[in-house]
């Protein structure tokens, strides 16, 4: 263990004496928690020097063309012969310390050791396996659980006919290799090779293709990565894709991608949420709705909406969220309006960063949202402390914005004309929104939809929490799969007064993970899963 504390201080011990002396010079760059050094000057400074078994060679990097010693290999007072007693052949391994050029780099680990052996006290997990995950039916209570590893002909089966459309739906956040990049402190937990984006994709497009969605809607969609691979990968596949990129400097965004065979395109409608004329909304996400017509033969069917975003994800700014989720509601109202006054089914997906039983999800699947007195820093659930922090402000966004408490665009007032208030329908106050002073606004927001979520979000035997995300430092629900559907007693409550056009009829979804079955992986990404979040996916029926 001394040498252990040495190599850690950055010290190396003598074998006849106890004096100490500097191990690595000023050459050596940290990678993460851990240091490199090149290898000549280690070389020099501990020639036939015992060494512990925290040195680890990580063949994974580029200047480093030597094998990979972890120290589940060895005890801590191994001793390497091959490379500081003599220039042996090693007997594991093929090769020589001759081998190791003059830019070759050692790897110091700084996991801490704990008493019971060298496996790291971190949450890092030595196993290696899959994820298991199979699918849960919603409506055919007699079905066993089918694991999604087994026979693809076990899974849900999605057909059509002429008085039902079946369709599936993925939404999948997969981690922009910037983001990754710029955000490395959350996966120090991974090994190297499974960071880099020429590992991560193929594994990505794996899952794509044995799930086999007909709806995609993915998150942190890096730009160029997207023109480059994964657009022409998911058109080979038979997907028509579209793309909206954040406004700013982040280059990524939010795409929805659907088979030519199941739907095709009727509008194409971006949302963006940073306006300059706002000073309130200053952040670069985006949204994307998408208004798709399922290709049924001979059957006049209603169209379905589709929407995909990614909220901002700062924990304190529970204002700015709530008011890019109201304008992502507003232009959803807008696409999926129809003739009649009624809207067509409505999907909504996305990482909303919000965690389950949070006022913004409870807005959500409630329509209503009461939040005179809420801190602002309590509105997604992120953070348990709201000690300093103001209070949303009423309204939390100005009248300029062009959206109404009922989180739809407002129009004009009405000219005036010759009939009185008794005179005009219904249908025609419905699309009516008239301009208010701020005095006379409420602090109760609503909407029109009556939206359901795929997942309960606990596990129902022994209520613990399932997660969609898992890095180095949380491991938490973010990401959903929003569906319209008839709910039992809506009648006569705020926000669900308008009625839907066959609602959607949750057939399945595919089962989420705790946070210990994650960690048994490795956490996430890991070698076989290959982003920070899970992806949701679930099937739906549209009964005509």
């Amino acid at each position: 263990m001394e040498a252990w504390r040495c190599v850690r201080r950055g010290y190396g011990r003598c074998v006849v004496g106890r004096g100490r002396y500097p191990m690595l010079p000023h050459h050596q760059k940290s990678l993460g928690r851990d240091w490199t050094a090149p290898w000549e000057n280690l070389q020099r400074c501990c020639w036939n020097r015992h060494i512990s078994s925290c040195m680890r060679w990580p063949g994974h990097y580029s200047r480093a063309p030597y094998p990979y010693f972890s120290s589940r290999h060895f005890s801590l007072n191994w001793r390497p012969p091959c490379l500081f007693e003599s220039r042996t052949q090693f007997q594991y391994w093929n090769w020589r310390p001759d081998n190791l050029s003059q830019t070759s780099l050692i790897h110091l680990s700084s996991y801490i050791m704990n008493s019971e052996g060298d496996e790291p006290s971190s949450k890092r997990r030595k196993h290696q396996g899959t994820i298991k995950r199979h699918w849960e039916y919603i409506c055919n209570h007699n079905k066993e659980k089918t694991k999604i590893l087994g026979d693809k002909n076990d899974d849900p089966i999605c057909e059509d006919s002429e008085n039902k459309f079946d369709f599936s739906v993925m939404s999948y956040n997969i981690l922009s290799q910037d983001l990754l990049e710029d955000n490395s402190h959350l996966y120090k937990h991974c090994q190297r090779p499974v960071l880099h984006w020429s590992f991560r994709f193929p594994n990505i497009l794996k899952e794509i293709k044995h799930f086999d969605a007909d709806v995609l809607c993915l998150q942190e969609v890096q730009e160029d990565h997207y023109g480059t691979e994964i657009r022409p990968s998911l058109e080979s596949l038979g997907y028509h894709c579209e793309y909206k990129m954040r406004t700013g400097r982040k280059p990524d965004g939010c795409a929805i991608c659907f088979k030519h065979s199941k739907f095709s395109l009727i509008s194409v409608n971006p949302v963006e949420f940073y306006r300059r004329d706002v000073p309130l909304l200053d952040r670069d996400n985006v949204g994307l709705v998408l208004l798709l017509q399922p290709k049924i033969p001979s059957t006049a069917s209603p169209a379905i909406c589709v929407a995909n975003t990614h909220l901002l994800y700062n924990p304190r700014r529970g204002d700015i969220k709530l008011t890019q989720l109201a304008m992502l509601l507003a232009e959803i109202s807008s696409v999926a309006h129809q003739k009649d006054g009624s809207f067509c089914p409505i999907v909504m997906c996305g990482d909303f960063n919000s965690v389950p039983g949070s006022p913004l999800y409870s807005f959500i699947k409630e329509g209503k949202l009461n939040y005179e007195g809420l801190a602002i820093g309590k509105v997604s659930g992120q953070e348990q402390s709201s000690r300093g922090q103001r209070i949303l402000s009423i309204p939390i966004w100005p009248p300029n914005l062009g959206i109404s408490q009922n989180c739809v665009y407002e129009v004009q007032q009405v000219p005036k004309v010759e009939k009185t208030d008794s005179d005009l329908t219904q249908t025609q106050l419905d699309k009516t929104e008239v301009l208010v002073t701020a005095e006379k606004l409420s602090s109760k927001l609503q909407h029109h939809f009556s939206l359901s979520s795929v997942y309960s979000h606990y596990f129902p035997d022994t209520g613990i929490p399932e997660v969609t995300t898992c890095h180095s430092r949380s491991a938490i629900t973010v990401d959903y799969i929003f569906y319209s559907a008839e709910k039992e007693g809506v009648a006569g409550q705020p926000g669900a007064e308008v009625a839907l056009v066959g609602g959607l009829k949750l057939l399945a979804r595919l089962s989420l993970l705790t946070e210990q079955d994650l960690w048994t992986v490795n956490g996430l990404p890991n070698e076989n899963n290959s982003s920070d979040h899970l992806p949701l996916l679930a099937k739906f029926r549209l009964e005509l």
